[in-house]
């Protein structure tokens, strides 16, 4: 089997766009959040009263106008779920931006201003305000990360350690932080990870080249990452052709020898440990990729309020 390196770095610097998510599913993720808030769901005993018990209780007809403001400073994410929000209320309610997604803010900022009926406005902000804050935590974590390694050719990947029914939102999210993303699924990239290889029989030696070649041949059209824990598998997986090998839990001076070997025959992709005050000495040692779920599942929530005007 040929070995000759069939993707470069640029191949893989891939970040998913507002316009890469399908508005059906993110309708659905917010149709299932307004029925919590106003039906009960995941409850086994459903709530005799249902609705807004609370707004119902305000002057009929009235139209208001409220303003998102930055309570800190932060990176903007998720703009486009507000109208989609405002949408599942009802209609006449409207919302202008005052950035786009991956802007940054200081403290004080108005974020954009939401105008209509005071009725679905007042039920759809605390749903408008947890997907903005939770997003906005994860872009704002990830530029820390992203402006980490500004000074390296390193690109910065996301992992798929991510909140089951979210993944698009947070790697989106991740995305406009600043970082790349890794594979989106199972479906899109073949990935022999330790227990792959463990379970495979395969982790050293002729059968792991073998089974390395065996995904190469099988699945063609897609980029071939195979996991390693030791300088001593890298030899094998290199024979087979392997796209990209990832690095797991290497210190430094392995990672040095671990780029020394693989050389220009593949990509190289450290992981494991990462940490955000390590990333700039670890951009200086000639990785192509650093992946980390860090700015996801270590992002904490940004402060945003909706204040009524």
């Amino acid at each position: 089997m040929s070995t000759e390196r069939r993707y470069t770095q640029a191949d893989f610097r891939t970040q998913l766009s507002w316009a890469d998510l399908d508005p059906d599913y993110l309708r659905q993720l917010v149709g299932l959040a307004k029925i919590e808030d106003l039906a009960g769901a995941g409850l086994i005993e459903r709530p005799e009263r249902l609705g807004d018990v609370t707004t119902a209780l305000m002057p009929e007809g009235a139209i208001g106008t409220a303003q998102l403001t930055a309570r800190e400073p932060m990176v903007v994410c998720g703009l486009g779920l507000v109208q989609l929000a405002l949408n599942s209320y009802g209609e006449g309610c409207s919302f202008e931006a005052h950035l786009q997604d991956g802007g940054s803010v200081a403290a004080g900022d108005s974020i954009g201003i939401l105008t209509g009926p005071s009725g679905p406005l007042l039920q759809a902000e605390r749903i408008i305000l947890n997907f903005l804050q939770h997003l906005a935590g994860i872009a704002t974590e990830t530029r820390a990360y992203a402006d980490a390694l500004s000074q390296s050719d390193t690109v910065l990947l996301d992992t798929r350690k991510t909140l089951p029914g979210y993944r698009v939102l947070q790697k989106y999210a991740f995305a406009c932080g600043g970082g790349y993303n890794h594979r989106i699924g199972l479906f899109d990239r073949v990935m022999l990870k330790d227990n792959h290889l463990a379970v495979a029989g395969a982790t050293g030696g002729d059968r792991l080249t073998e089974t390395v070649s065996l995904a190469r041949s099988a699945c063609e059209d897609l980029a071939i990452e195979v996991e390693v824990d030791t300088l001593e598998q890298i030899p094998a997986v290199l024979e087979a052709g392997a796209d990209i090998i990832l690095l797991d839990n290497f210190c430094e001076n392995k990672l040095n020898a671990a780029i020394e070997l693989i050389g220009e025959r593949a990509c190289s992709e450290a992981s494991g440990g990462i940490q955000l005050d390590t990333l700039a000495s670890l951009g200086t040692l000639g990785l192509d990729f650093i992946s980390t779920g860090a700015p996801i599942h270590q992002s904490t929530w940004k402060d945003i309020g909706l204040d009524w005007q």
